[in-house]
């Protein structure tokens, strides 16, 4: 079981280009877009959260149990639902405003316990950022990592969500002896200001950095640097492309039996590169549909 630890929330997306353009209310938030991509791959996965109980709440629910995902670990609130506007380039690049005041998500509290064969969590977005609900997430982290749970992390950097920046900058370096797997862009990491060899000696056993249609690469411990061009496709958007090479990375890594440290360290330069490219075929299939849409396992071909 891999287990998705995050924000769910609502994507306002423009229905045509232009400044007033319609907007489509979508089911959205990087964990739940990892928790989507993961169900619908094939894995046994787990959505733990804090979700409305409004009619945006129950369209969320609804997302993930028809991606067949388990959501016992599910809080509800009578909140409303934290919501996303997104404003989407010629390129098919997002740019967020949000909406997150008094929400249901942002007051999770950290479980007592997660589902029985819990073998990775996956962290990450706008619940490290938002309190009290990221300070829960982070105690969640560090108990999982001290237990010997496999921890993956995206920061997926949103800004204007971030008032102190160099206090966010100090807290996510404080994360990292706490993850197992760190994934995140070219464009997190030059908002953080390190590198893949600065934060793999801080604590990950990989580190591995996407840069849209140029490709990902895989920096491991061991000195590895194993690299894939991105898959050429017609790009909608670009909305959940990141959160699916989240999921296709843990389920690729599950799938060969390797969440956790001598399991990355095994994977070697042909491992590496088998599983790049799976999730960056998973992922363009994502930015060739409007909203994150992510594939299923027939759409992505074997891993």
């Amino acid at each position: 079981m891999i287990v998705v630890a995050g924000e769910a929330l609502i994507d306002l997306v423009p229905s045509e280009p232009g400044a007033l353009a319609a907007l489509d209310p979508r089911r959205g938030g990087g964990p739940y877009n990892t928790a989507v991509a993961l169900g619908r791959l094939g894995s046994p996965t787990a959505f733990c959260s804090r979700v409305s109980s409004d009619a945006f709440g129950e369209s969320l629910l609804g997302g993930l149990l028809d991606a067949g995902v388990e959501v016992s670990s599910v809080q509800r609130g009578k909140e409303p639902t934290s919501l996303a506007v997104a404003a989407v380039g010629e390129d098919g690049s997002a740019r967020y405003s949000f909406y997150v005041e008094g929400t249901a998500d942002r007051l999770f509290e950290a479980p007592a316990r997660l589902p029985d064969g819990t073998r990775a969590v996956s962290f990450g977005t706008c619940s490290l950022v938002l309190e009290p609900g990221a300070s829960a997430y982070e105690e969640l982290m560090r108990t999982l990592s001290r237990q010997g749970v496999f921890t993956a992390l995206d920061p997926n950097i949103r800004p204007v969500l971030i008032p102190d920046a160099d206090a966010y900058r100090a807290r996510f370096l404080r994360w990292l002896p706490s993850v197992s797997l760190l994934k995140l862009s070219e464009e997190d990491a030059r908002w953080l200001g390190g590198t893949p060899r600065e934060w793999l000696a801080a604590g990950p056993s990989a580190v591995v950095v996407t840069n849209g249609a140029e490709g990902l690469t895989a920096h491991t411990r061991d000195g590895g640097v194993h690299s894939v061009p991105g898959e050429q496709v017609d790009v909608v958007d670009t909305i959940g492309a990141g959160d699916t090479v989240n999921a296709a990375l843990l389920h690729g890594l599950a799938a060969r039996d390797a969440l956790s440290a001598d399991g990355l360290a095994g994977l070697g330069a042909d491992g590496w590169e088998e599983l790049l490219r799976f999730a960056a075929r998973a992922a363009a299939i994502t930015c060739s549909r409007a909203g994150a849409e992510p594939p299923y396992a027939d759409e992505v071909g074997p891993f």
